[in-house]
C-alpha cells in the first residue's frame, strides 16, 4: 500500500485523537475489554478510517481508542483483520504502519494461542519470545526507499520489555511463561500430524495472527516490540479446539491479562 495511504489515515487520525500515542497495543480474540480502561478515550470504527478493513471474526470490535492508560498516551486497536479473512498481507498490517506515522515507538501485541508445550495450561499467559513463520512473509512487494529490504528479525521481541513482564509477572503471581510461537495462516485449525510436527520443531504455541505485524513493526522501526499470548486450549493430544472455547477462557482471563499490561506499558 502506498505511504500515501498510511499518511492519509494517520492525518484522519491525528485530527480526532486527543493525544499524539507513543505506545500502541493490538487487542486479538476477546480481548479487547483493555481498551475500557483508557482514560479520556476517542473510539474510531475502522470503517471511518481510510484503509482500514471491518474485522468479520467474533471477539474483533473493529476500533481504534485513543487516551490515557497507565500513565500513557496510548492508541488500542480491539481487533484485528486477518489474512485469512481475504486480505491481502499488506492490508493485514496496513494498522502497523499508521501507528508508526501517529508516533508509536512501542507495540504490544497480545492474541490467543493453542498451547503445544505439555507443560503450559489454559489460561497460561506466554511471552514471545521468538517465532516460527509459516505463513507468507509480509514484507513481500513492500520495499520502499529509506527501509532495509533484508530485515533483520534477531531481537525482534524485545528483551528488555520480556524482563520487565516477567518481573511483574513474579510480583504479582500472574502465570506467565516464556516460548516461541509458530504462525499459520488459518483459518482451519491445525492436523494432528501439523501439530506434532510444529512441537517437534520447537513451537510452544500456534496462532493465526501477531508475526505479520511483529515483522512489519520492525521494518518499518517501531524501537520496542512485545507479545502476549493467552493460552485458550491445548493442541497436543486428544483436543479439539472450539472459538467459543478461545472467547470462555479469554472472559476468565481478563483479570491477570489486564494487571500485565497495564503494568507493562506503566514502566515504559
Amino acid at each position: 500500500m502506498p505511504h500515501t495511504d498510511v499518511s492519509t489515515a494517520a492525518g484522519y487520525l491525528s485530527g480526532r485523537f486527543p493525544v499524539k500515542p507513543s505506545v500502541a497495543a493490538i487487542l486479538g480474540s476477546g480481548l479487547g475489554f483493555l481498551a475500557e480502561s483508557v482514560e479520556n478515550a476517542v473510539e474510531i470504527p475502522y470503517e471511518s478510517i481510510p484503509g482500514f478493513r471491518k474485522p468479520t471474526v467474533k471477539g474483533h470490535a473493529g476500533t481504534m481508542v485513543c487516551g490515557r492508560f497507565a500513565g500513557k498516551d496510548v492508541a488500542f486497536m480491539k481487533g484485528r483483520y486477518h489474512f485469512y479473512e481475504g486480505h491481502a498481507m499488506k492490508d493485514v498490517t496496513f494498522p502497523v504502519r499508521v501507528l508508526k506515522e501517529l508516533g508509536v515507538e512501542t507495540l504490544v501485541i497480545t492474541n490467543a494461542a493453542g498451547g503445544i508445550n505439555p507443560f503450559f495450561e489454559v489460561g497460561d499467559l506466554m511471552l514471545l519470545s521468538d517465532h516460527i513463520n509459516f505463513g507468507p512473509n509480509p514484507l513481500i512487494g513492500m520495499h520502499q526507499e529509506g527501509l532495509e529490504q533484508f530485515v533483520s528479525l534477531d531481537g525482534l521481541y524485545s528483551p528488555e520489555l520480556r524482563k520487565i513482564a516477567l518481573r511483574i509477572a513474579e510480583d504479582e503471581n500472574i502465570p506467565l511463561r516464556e516460548g516461541v510461537y509458530l504462525y499459520t495462516t488459518g483459518p482451519s485449525y491445525e492436523t494432528k500430524a501439523e501439530i506434532r510436527c510444529f512441537h517437534r520443531i520447537g513451537a510452544d504455541a500456534v496462532g493465526m495472527s501477531t508475526v505479520p505485524e511483529a515483522i512489519s513493526a520492525r521494518h518499518i522501526g517501531i524501537s520496542r516490540v512485545a507479545a502476549i499470548s493467552l493460552i485458550t486450549n491445548k493442541t497436543l493430544g486428544n483436543f479439539i479446539p472450539t472459538h467459543e472455547e478461545v472467547m470462555e477462557t479469554s472472559r476468565k482471563s481478563r483479570d491477570y491479562f489486564a494487571r500485565l499490561v497495564m503494568r507493562l506499558i506503566s514502566q515504559l
